[in-house]
């Protein structure tokens, strides 16, 4: 393995309306489950940054993560690019942890209709 470094692991995960607590159990869906796919402790993450699309404003989704017990954990939510035809109602994440894992070991996590953002990448999910 080698000595640990800071990757950065993508995922995103949609929901079907903008409401507090969908919003809520979706991120809790996504973050626990890039954290089980690439074995992160909390003391592992240096970082995460949350985007929502515009058509979510009910909730931080860093509430989330804080739920989870992620209290020390340097937290960030800000608002997509509005893209004409992207995916709708869609939570993204980028996180930074400290990890021994190789860069082309790190798996990236896309769920329910965000699976197309990366279609490359889920098979993996």
């Amino acid at each position: 393995m080698g000595s640990s470094v800071v990757r950065g692991i993508r995922g995103a995960i949609n929901v079907v309306a903008n409401d507090k607590a969908e919003i809520l159990e979706a991120t809790r869906e996504l973050l626990v489950k890039i954290s089980q796919e690439n074995n992160i402790q909390k003391e592992d993450i240096a970082s995460v940054f949350f985007t929502l699309t515009p058509d979510l404003n009910a909730v931080f989704p860093a509430a989330a993560a804080r739920e989870l017990g992620w209290d020390e954990v340097p937290l960030l939510c800000a608002s997509e690019v509005d893209v004409p035809g992207a995916l709708p109602l869609c939570i993204r994440v980028m996180m930074h942890v400290n990890t021994t894992l190789h860069q082309s070991q790190v798996r990236h996590i896309y769920l329910r209709e965000a699976r197309n953002l990366r279609a490359d990448l889920a098979d993996n999910t």
